[in-house]
């Protein structure tokens, strides 16, 4: 048994037997290392699998090693067929089932669908269960009952409650999405101050996002105008950007003022692409660059991705 899992209070008071139990005991110790890895509470995913999997008897789970339902869109790894809401639909299918409890989680951290759950706190199953239902992971009305009668019945929620070992550090669970991504307002850099422009002065809000300071075009300038009244060359800004030419910028359109990162932060290691999403689109969204991400993700250069597809914002450890 793991350490993260020895420090974890937690008993069941049940009958011999009970395959639900057993089920629970066998991904326990795999739940709480996705809780600790993701943000999703081990109850949550605990109680999700066992109404998703039927307690890993499932068909889905037997011969596709799938535990919680998810089916292909976006997905680019093998399939299985199934019949669910509809005929013959199409499944993920893993080499193992822990490769289903690592894919469930990060469908629901880098899915903005999911994102609000995060705000939430660990221990919160049951505002996790109904808004699991809220957003449309599963089409039952009575999914989110389901799901917390599972948990108390079982008392799962004490596996969301973390101990620290004697002399060891509290474990912290990442950051939300939403709160990675939040900007905040900060004071224009000396260098960056808008200067008059003729008998013109355009005062800009400057933000800070994932390290990087950024303004909000409003329609009307172009890299060459910026470039000038921030003290910048225009390649550069266009470098920054990701652009090759020079154009008017759409209004509500991020303008990068330094070089974006290599990469994201551990806990925004990832996205699931939402119709319409560019990989120029998620380059400005998360300050990471583009040719990075085409090499994250190895993509060829103007290609775009799939809805549904996750997108490396990392380079992907080997």
């Amino acid at each position: 048994m793991s350490a993260a899992l020895a420090m974890l209070l937690f008993s069941f008071v049940l009958q011999a037997g009970d395959i639900r139990r057993d089920y629970i005991l066998k991904w326990s110790e795999t739940a709480v290392d996705q809780m600790i890895a993701s943000g999703v509470p081990a109850s949550i995913t605990l109680a999700q699998a066992c109404l998703e999997s039927g307690n890993g008897t499932s068909t889905l789970a037997v011969q596709a090693n799938n535990h919680f339902g998810i089916k292909c869109r976006g997905w680019s790894g093998p399939s299985f067929r199934h019949d669910d809401d509809l005929k013959d639909e199409c499944f993920r299918s893993y080499d193992n089932a822990k490769q289903s409890f690592s894919d469930h989680s990060d469908f629901l951290r880098y899915n903005d669908r999911y994102a609000f759950l995060f705000d939430l706190a660990p221990t919160d199953y049951k505002g996790w269960a109904r808004g699991l239902k809220k957003a449309g992971y599963a089409t039952d009305p009575q999914y989110a009952e389901k799901l917390i009668k599972i948990i108390e019945d079982y008392r799962l929620y004490e596996y969301d409650v973390l101990k620290p070992s004697p002399g060891k550090l509290t474990i912290t669970l990442p950051a939300s999405p939403a709160k990675l991504e939040t900007p905040r307002q900060v004071e224009a850099p000396l260098h960056f101050k808008p200067r008059s422009l003729g008998s013109v002065t355009i005062d800009y809000t400057f933000y800070e996002r994932h390290g990087l300071v950024y303004i909000v075009a409003n329609g009307t300038e172009n890299y060459a105008s910026l470039a000038r009244q921030f003290n910048l060359f225009k390649r550069e800004l266009l470098r920054f950007n990701d652009e090759k030419k020079d154009h008017t910028i759409p209004a509500g359109e991020i303008v990068y003022l330094q070089p974006k990162r290599s990469q994201s932060t551990e806990d925004l290691a990832k996205h699931v692409v939402e119709e319409g999403e560019t990989m120029r689109g998620l380059s400005q969204r998360f300050g990471v660059k583009l040719k990075n991400l085409y090499k994250f993700n190895n993509m060829k250069s103007g290609r775009e991705p799939a809805p549904g597809s996750i997108i490396n914002l990392r380079k992907v450890k080997k």
